[in-house]
This record gives structure tokens, sequence and C-alpha cells, in this order.
């Protein structure tokens, strides 16, 4: 049933009129009230003697005088709010006989009142179409914006049911009916998780994923979007999702990723035998074996084992880019680390007529640490430090404590890079073009050392100047400062990572 207004006896143009014989009617009156309660109060107490006639005389006269100050204040105080009334009046079409406000008056200028006026007036003059008839038009351009639009639109209401979704987005409906938001978060980072969270603590929030697919790796039509979410408690449309499709970019990269671990899989089961066979020698020929034999063979087993090691970090770099990397960290020195793959370094140093000195002293801090991952780290920063310095030139590894962590850098004077390319560099795959024409490479060495520090709870960063050199740096918690939580956690580092921030929302992020 449609609801109308009931018309008023009363014309706009009669308001003004009205409202001034009402303000003037309850002033007098309640002044009136207030004068002879204040004088009976004086009689009473005896302050003053004057009489019944004398009583109400004089409370009628300072009623009088209050009541024409008080006129004369509402009548300047109440000028603008008659100039309006007299305004609409106007605007609206009713001839009320009485001259249009001046919005230019001096006053109304120095008071911001002018304004007002002039918007009034300004309203007047354009052609509106009608509320309802607007409204729907708005809504139908705003839908087909939103369905025409690149990225993926959800919202849902305080219930968490998806209210409205375009095109673009990933929902499918269930047998029963109900939409369903097709996204594999991480599994330690939902967004069901995130809401949870933020519904108790907060009023408004913001967050965002990077690299969440629509299905699973291997299913048909999997595409692979950047998702930001936006919260506000208790509104008709509480959560909105917004999703940048990067499908064109992040899947060539996935199906190279896919590649190389099937590679790398395929590796692991050789080098086992590899390993096996060595320690077979191993055993059996130390009693007949020189020394340098014994060496050369226990060397050997070392380089295997590093493969091993290395193999294993190409699909734990697989994995981790679908947020499931696990290491076990323990406690050791930075010393350590660099001990472990010393003597490759230094043979590789010399077979390119470089200079290799580490710097690291043994009063360092211990570290929290994986060491053969940590090892590989430093190998693949010293083996470009290498690669990319100039002949004769000094590769220096150095390392120091700074607040919570240890930092280990290397550094080197060889042809640096520009800072177009500082950006990309952690990005699987990612090779400049000068890189590509000068060194050979496959790209996926830094995106696995940053996987790999990410790991540990570390940063990992770069600064070069062209033709002038390159500094790689990267963190290690110190021991001390993470013990508890590793040995709550069976010494996983599950509890050092924080997937809400850092480099996994962004694969391209550096710091410099």
């Amino acid at each position: 049933m449609e609801v109308g207004h009931r018309p008023s006896p009363h014309k706009m143009r009669d308001y003004w009129a009205l409202y001034r014989k009402r303000t003037y009617v309850i002033i007098s009156a309640t002044q009136i009230a207030f004068m002879v309660a204040f004088f009976g109060i004086l009689e009473l107490l005896g302050i003053v003697r004057l009489g019944l006639a004398g009583f109400f005389a004089t409370a009628f006269v300072a009623a009088a005088a209050m009541n024409v100050f008080t006129i004369t204040l509402i009548h300047i105080l109440g000028r603008p709010f008659r100039d309006l009334v007299q305004a609409v009046v106007l605007v609206a079409g009713e001839h009320s006989g009485a001259t249009p406000p001046n919005p230019n008056l001096p006053q109304y200028e120095r008071d911001g009142f002018r304004d007002i006026l002039q918007t009034v007036y300004e309203l007047a003059s354009k052609e509106p179409a009608a509320p309802a008839q607007q409204a729907i038009v708005a809504d139908q351009v705003l839908a087909a914006g939103i369905d025409h639009a690149a990225t993926g639109v959800v919202i849902m209401n305080p219930a968490r049911e998806i209210v409205y979704s375009n095109s673009k987005a990933p929902v499918r409906v269930s047998p029963t009916g109900k939409n369903i938001l097709e996204l594999v978060f991480p599994e330690d980072d939902t967004l069901a998780q995130w809401l949870d969270k933020v519904d108790k603590t907060k009023v408004n929030a913001e967050h965002q994923w990077a690299r969440v697919a629509s299905k699973l790796p291997g299913e048909q039509n999997r595409r692979i979007f950047d998702v930001a979410v936006n919260y506000r408690k208790d509104s008709e449309a509480e959560t909105v999702i917004t999703l940048f499709d990067r499908t064109s970019t992040y899947m060539p990269e996935e199906d190279e990723l896919d590649f190389i671990s099937f590679a790398a899989h395929e590796l692991r089961g050789p080098i086992t035998v590899i390993r096996g066979y060595l320690d077979v020698l191993h055993e059996e020929l130390k009693p007949v074996l020189k020394q340098d034999q014994k060496e050369l063979i226990e060397r050997l087993i070392v380089t295997s084992n590093r493969l091993t090691s290395y193999v294993n970090n190409i699909l734990n770099a697989s994995r981790y880019d679908r947020r499931h990397l696990r290491l076990h960290l323990s406690e050791d020195k930075v010393r350590a680390i660099y001990d472990t793959i010393a003597d490759d370094m230094q043979l590789r140093a010399s077979a390119q007529n470089r200079l290799l000195v580490a710097d690291i002293p043994d009063t360092l801090p211990t570290v929290a640490v994986d060491m053969a991952a940590a090892g590989e780290v430093l190998g693949n920063l010293i083996d470009n430090a290498i690669k990319y310095s100039n002949e004769g030139g000094l590769v220096h590894v150095v390392a120091r404590a700074i607040p919570g962590f240890v930092e280990i850098s290397v550094v080197d004077r060889g042809i640096g890079m520009p800072s177009s390319v500082l950006p990309n560099l952690f990005h699987k795959f990612y090779r400049s073009q000068r890189s590509r024409e000068t060194v050979a490479g496959t790209g996926i060495g830094l995106y696995i050392s940053k996987a790999i520090v990410a790991s540990h709870g570390g940063t990992i960063t770069a600064r070069s100047t062209e033709n002038e050199g390159s500094t790689f740096s990267f963190t290690l918690p110190i021991y001390d400062t993470v013990a508890e939580k590793l040995q709550k956690s069976n010494n996983s580092n599950q509890s050092l990572i924080e997937h809400g921030s850092g480099w996994i929302r962004n694969h391209s992020l550096y710091r410099g």
C-alpha cells in the first residue's frame, strides 16, 4: 500500500509568519511566568515589599522589557533563517510578494551564508529527473559498468552470503543453489580465517593476497588472481572482494615451475643411486685408498649431498609458491654455513680469476638455520657475484649483527645493474636483457634464494649501481630471539613466516 503525504492547510509562504508568531507567544509566556515566579520568591523571602498591585506591575514591566530585548535579538539572529525560507518559497513557485533574499549582502559574504542561498537558487535552475527514474538508470549503469570491468567483483552480506558478483568473478552455483567463491587460499591464511579475526577486532579493514588460484594445479579453466578485500562491519555490503585476473602473467611461470619440479623429481632418483655407490666405495675402499684419493671421494660425497639438497630446494620452491614450504631450523654459526661451501666457491673463483674473501667473525650470535638451504642461498649469491664481476675482481662476503638478525652480504665491484632491473630480480625466471646476452642461467636462483630466506623469517635485499657493482644481503634470525617459538613448534619454521605481509603478497618486492 502506498502511503502519501497529508496535504497541509497552509502554504509554504505562510511558514515564516506562523513561526514568528509562535516564537513570540512562547517567549512572552515563558518570560512572564519566569518574572512572576522570580518576584514571588523575592516577596516570600522578604527581600522586597511591593504589595499585590506593585508585585504584578513590576513583574509584567520586567517581562515586557525582556520580551522587547529578546524579540529584537531573534529578529537580528533569525534573519538568515527567514531569508532561507523565503528563498525556498520563491524557487518552489509560490509568490509571497516579498523581495527575493539577496545572497550578496556583506554579512552573508562574511559568514558563508551567501553560498547556502546561492546553492538554493542554482539547484532550482536545474531540471532533475524524477528520483525513482534516476535511481533506476543509475543502478542499470552501475551494474553494466561493473560487469564490463576487467576485474572481478564479489559482494557479501554480514551472513557471508554472496549477494552480488559480476561475470569476471570466479563464482559458481552449488547444487543447493548457493553461490560459492572458487578460490584456493593458503591453508593458514584463508578468507574465512581473516574475516573471523577482523569481525572480532575491527570496524573497517582491508587485506590482500597474491597468486590465488581458482582451481588446483592440473584442473581445467584454472585462473590465478591477485585478491583485495575490503571489510566494513555490519554494512549491507560488509565484504567487498576485488579480483585482478593475472592468469596471463602467472600461468607461464606456473607451467615452467611445474616442468622444473618434474625434472628435479626425476633427477632425484639417479642422484640417490650415485650417492649410494659413493658411500659403498668410501666404506669398501677406505683401507686401500691413499689419503688424496680418500679426500677426493669425500669431496664427491659432499658435492652429491649438496646436489640432492639443491634438487630438494627446487621442489620446495614449487611447493612454496603454493604456501607449503617446510623447513626445520637448528642453532648454528654463520661461519659454519660458509664453511660448507667454501671449497667449492674458492674453486669457482679461482677458475674465473676472481678473488674471494670472507669476513665472518666467530663472535657473531648463533642463528636459527637450515644449513643446507642457507648454504644454497649463500652459494647462489657468491656464484652470481663471481659471474658478474670483472676479471681479477674482488668478491667480498661480510656478516654483521643487526637487531634480531645476522645480516650476510655479498659485495662485488662488477658490472652492476640499472635501477629498472631491481624490482624484478626475485621473479621466477626473470633475467635482464644484458644478463641473457652475457651470462648463462635459468633465472630461478634468486627466486629460490628468496623462498628459502623468507622461510627462515628473514629478508633478502639488493642494491646496485650500473658499472660500479652490486650488494646482495640476506638476514637470518638470531637463535635466542626465536628459540621459544621453535621449541614450541618442534623446530618448524612455520611460526616464523608471516603470510599476511612481506614478499608472499608481492613477488616483485625489493628493498634498496
